[in-house]
Parts: structure tokens; sequence; C-alpha cells
């Protein structure tokens, strides 16, 4: 699934799309406690950045793209174009990230 190329473009440079499998979509919750919380407050935040949330973005991030290629190899699709990331809070200490975009099928130009 590695091989899955995932772009925000809604073309790839020297392929052409020759199907368009349907709209695929990877999310993940990342959840933060309030121990972490009042870690991050105290250990990591050095010039207005904290270590600790970056981190776990970073890991949403991954869980998403992982689970879009999942879906884009369901569909039987070697690429994923328009990709885009959406950032949710659901709730306090709770952070949805989303990515969606369409899956295709593709061949060398």
């Amino acid at each position: 699934m590695d091989d899955i190329t995932i772009a925000t473009t809604d073309e790839l440079d020297g392929r052409e799309v020759t199907e368009y499998c349907g709209i695929v979509t990877g999310e993940a919750v990342i959840g933060a406690n309030v121990v972490s919380d009042i870690a991050a407050g105290i250990r990591d935040v050095v010039g207005g950045r904290s270590g600790s949330y970056e981190r776990k973005i970073e890991t949403g991030r991954e869980e998403a793209i992982a689970d879009i290629r999942a879906e884009a190899a369901d569909l039987g699709a070697d690429a994923v174009v328009g990709a885009s990331f959406d950032y949710e809070e659901m709730a306090e200490g709770m952070l949805w990230v989303n990515l969606s975009g369409t899956a295709v099928k593709t061949r060398r130009r």
C-alpha cells in the first residue's frame, strides 16, 4: 500500500488518470489527558510550540494516511488526488484528523 501516491494536486506529473474510483477518507482521533497537558505546558513549550502535541498530531496524520491508502487499495486505485487534511476539535483535549481525496487509477504518459 505504500506505493499508492497521495497528492494534494488534481494531477500527477507523468501520469494520466484513467479511472476515478471514488472518494476515500482516513480519520484519526487524538486525545490528550490532563497529565500530559500539564507536562506539555511545563516541559515542552518552547517559543509557543509543544513537542508533545506536535508528535500526537503527526501520529494522527500518519494514521489518516494509512487509512486512505487502505481504502484506495481496496478500490484497486494506485493514487489519491485532491487530498486535503482537516482538523477539528471534538471536545476538550480531543482532536479529529480527517484526510479525504479521490482514489484514481493512473498510467504513465
